[in-house]
């Protein structure tokens, strides 16, 4: 049988559909099956089941969809940006006849990423298992407000942080929510899990970078909130009661990027960070 491609179009980029019409012509013309996948931006639809590929045509948001879905079943994903920033879609849209063409011929950088996984625990029983390429946030569910969370890492007591929420991101969630919230950068080839908090009300609380192989553990305690939440990779939020514990790990199986190389990612830091060398960089 012949190999066969899911085309992910967003449906926000207005060029996405054309381009995806394109790709789909060239891929038939090579004898490889080709669907085209409708994306609005909040669907968690799973339609790559059977496919030898995938191809995500929009910005890094497109490629979190395909990888939450795609990772669990070892299925590559080609990313053509038609985003602002890029640092996971790395393949712009002048290339990307030539980059599928590299990769048809089995001569394009396979990156591995890995994806966080939360496990949430009520009343001793686990009621939802999520994960996500570039983070997990833990936080209010109310502008203005500050919750209280008791944080352990592998057993290991780090104390109760009072703040609007936390940020735990792999490296590749590194350059995202994490970074404005001011946690480190790192490279995606790093297998880490970067605590950040964000709004904390002491001075005293830092980014913590951990191994990828521990377990982040947050208990949801009493506060003057009326609401917590939980949300992945910036989706729909899912509600948390007090006395709620979320076991926060890496997840076994990674995302599978194809062309995303090193010198892409910090091109593309340097590009969007306005790295200059200079003194006015």
């Amino acid at each position: 049988m012949g190999k066969k491609c899911i085309i992910v179009v967003n449906t926000y980029k207005k060029e996405s559909a054309r381009v995806g019409e394109e790709i789909k012509q060239y891929l038939l013309s090579k004898e490889i099956t080709a669907e085209i996948f409708l994306y609005n931006g909040i669907s968690e639809e799973n339609p790559f089941s059977g496919s030898d590929f995938v191809i995500t045509l929009g910005g890094d948001g497109t490629v979190l969809f395909a990888a939450r879905g795609c990772a669990p079943l070892g299925i590559p994903i080609f990313p053509v940006n038609f985003g602002e920033f890029g640092f996971i879609a790395s393949v712009q849209i002048d290339e990307w006849k030539e980059s599928l063409n590299n990769y048809l011929a089995g001569k394009s950088i396979l990156a591995k990423r890995s994806l966080v996984q939360s496990c949430i625990v009520r009343n001793g029983e686990v009621c939802s298992t999520k994960s996500g390429l570039n983070e997990v946030f833990v936080g209010a569910g109310a502008s203005a407000h500050i919750i209280s969370m008791e944080i352990s890492f592998n057993g290991i007591p780090l104390g109760v942080f009072k703040s609007d929420g936390v940020i735990v991101s792999t490296a590749t969630g590194s350059t995202a929510y994490s970074a404005a919230a001011g946690g480190p950068i790192v490279d995606p080839e790093i297998d880490a899990l970067v605590l950040t908090p964000v709004n904390s009300f002491s001075l005293s609380a830092r980014p913590l970078v951990f191994g990828a192989h521990g377990v982040i553990n947050i208990k949801i305690l009493p506060s003057r909130c009326p609401s917590s939440i939980i949300a992945l990779d910036g989706q729909i939020p899912m509600d948390l009661h007090t006395g709620d514990c979320i076991k926060i790990t890496s997840q076994k199986e990674k995302a599978i990027l194809i062309g995303c190389s090193p010198d892409k990612f910090y091109g593309a830091l340097r590009a969007k960070l306005n790295w200059s060398g200079g003194p006015l960089a």
